[in-house]
Order: C-alpha cells, then sequence, then structure tokens
C-alpha cells in the first residue's frame, strides 16, 4: 500500500545519514561528500588525491580550474570504465560550495552524486486558465530513460550545465523538450529555488532547483523532441495534486515542484494541516 500525503515526498527527498560519508575538499571548501567505495578508489591516485581517516580532498598542487578538471576528468573516465560510476553523461557540471559562484572545477554530470556535489536544474509548470479552471502539463517520461522511466515529470524539467546560463539554457531545455519558442519562453516568471539532499546507494543528490511558472495559450500543444517524453497530458490543478498526494506517479523531486506550486496558488492553503512542515522542508539548508 503506498503511503498517501504531501509531506512524504519532502522526507522522501531529504533522507541521508552523514555518518555515510567523507567531506570531500577543493581549495580548501568543502564541496561534497564521499561513500566509502568511491574513498577507496581514489586512493589510486595518491598525486591527485589526499586522504585522511574523515575527509579527502583535491590536491592543492592542480592549481586552478582547468586542471582540477583535467584530473577529474580522467579520474572520472577511469572509474566508470571499471564500474565504479555507472556511465558517462556528457554535460558539464560545476564544482562548487552552495552557489554557482565560484566553479573551483567541472565534472561530468553523472559522476556528480558520487562525490556529493551540489547540482543544479530548472524546472517549469506550464499552466493554462480557461473556463473550467486552471490546468497543468504533465510530461511522461519515456520508458528508456535511464532514470524514473515511465514516470510522470513537470513539462519542461532538466540540468544546469556548467557552461551555460540560466536564461540560455531554460529555453534550450524548453524547445527541446516542450517545442517553446523563445518569445514565449522568455515569459516565464522565476518563481523561487528549492532544495533537497537525498542518500542514493552510491552517493549524495544536494540538489537546487531553479523553479520558473509559464502561462501558456490556450491552444499550444506541446511537441517534444529530444526523445525524453513519451506523451503529454493537460490536467485540472486539483486531479494533478490528488496524484501527487496519493501516488508515487510522479519523478520523484517533480512532487516538491508541483507541492510548492500548489501553495502559491493557494490550492495547498495555510490550514492544511502540513502546510508550515512543507514551506520549511521545500527549503532546506544549503
Amino acid at each position: 500500500m503506498v503511503e498517501t500525503g504531501f509531506l512524504r515526498h519532502v522526507h522522501n527527498c531529504n533522507r541521508w545519514n552523514p555518518v555515510h560519508f567523507y567531506a570531500f575538499y577543493v581549495a580548501g571548501e568543502q564541496v561534497g561528500r564521499v561513500k566509502r567505495p568511491i574513498l577507496d578508489a581514489l586512493q589510486q591516485w595518491p598525486e591527485w588525491f589526499e586522504i585522511t581517516e574523515d575527509r579527502v580532498s583535491l590536491s592543492p598542487r592542480l592549481d586552478g580550474f582547468n586542471q582540477r578538471s583535467e584530473a577529474l576528468t580522467i579520474v572520472t573516465g577511469h572509474l566508470v570504465e571499471t564500474g565504479v560510476i555507472s556511465h558517462r553523461h556528457g554535460e558539464p557540471y560545476p564544482v562548487t560550495t552552495g552557489n554557482r559562484q565560484p566553479v573551483y572545477a567541472k565534472i561530468d554530470r553523472a559522476a556528480a552524486p558520487y562525490f556529493g556535489l551540489r547540482a543544479y536544474g530548472q524546472h517549469l509548470n506550464g499552466y493554462v486558465r480557461d473556463g473550467s479552471g486552471l490546468k497543468l502539463w504533465v510530461a511522461r517520461r519515456a520508458v528508456d530513460r535511464r532514470n524514473y522511466p515511465g514516470k510522470l515529470d513537470n513539462l519542461v524539467a532538466g540540468g544546469l550545465p556548467q557552461d551555460l546560463e540560466l536564461v540560455e539554457n531554460l529555453h534550450k531545455e524548453c524547445w527541446e523538450e516542450a517545442s517553446i519558442a523563445a518569445d514565449l519562453a522568455g515569459k516565464a516568471r522565476p518563481v523561487g529555488a528549492l532544495t533537497y539532499c537525498r542518500e542514493t546507494r552510491t552517493g549524495l543528490k544536494p540538489d537546487t532547483l531553479y523553479c520558473y511558472d509559464l502561462e501558456l495559450p490556450q491552444n499550444f500543444i506541446p511537441i517534444n523532441s529530444d526523445g525524453e517524453v513519451a506523451e503529454f497530458y493537460l490536467m485540472p490543478v486539483q486531479e494533478v495534486a490528488e496524484i501527487v498526494r496519493g501516488t508515487d506517479d510522479f519523478k520523484l523531486n517533480c512532487n516538491l515542484v508541483i507541492i510548492d506550486f500548489l501553495m502559491r496558488q493557494g490550492i495547498l492553503s495555510p490550514e492544511h494541516p502540513e502546510y508550515l512542515q512543507l514551506a520549511q522542508g521545500l527549503h532546506e539548508k544549503i
């Protein structure tokens, strides 16, 4: 039987135990956390990693963004080849402390959780107002996706690579995922950022999601072009709320984005018994 309620999604996105991790430092700053299998694997590069009983540090001899990035690229490639890391994604992610700046190095997106690095994403709520009320466009992920195949998703959702600015990446994702042209995507309103920290079998995901709302024309029909989406649905917002409350049909972090939307629209009101816990839980300390 599936547990119900909105707050469980916040709890599911924020389950982790610090004792399972060793701090990861770059340039004297803690940027992530690693589990034992990664720590053990890194011992074969003593010229690049300094390991003590409670932390692993990228060597200060790697001076500057380019040297650090090159070392991490070589290490990541070897760890993929030996099966320690599952795959390469092909997008560069920034190595930061808690903000997007300063950037100490770059690393492949797929490797970021193995090092417990903060990842950044952008999620967009595409909604329509018509005579019958407020409706949300919902995507269903293709069944061949590596992560969450077949799950429901926000209309537009994607990672934020190191080499793209927020507006540039949002427009790219809007076009690839839903064929939203730049002039329409430019009307998207930034509405805040959500944070969470979740332990996985192989690492840690301390993620930040920049959120946007975009009111779409009633005649707009999304079309996917990058193969990530199997189909789209235009649903009454109350139906979406009930799916989030009562099922696990949505990709895990998308539940948080929808809960935030429901609260801002007054659909999840302050009278709801979980309201204050939700408000706090959507913004875990970075």
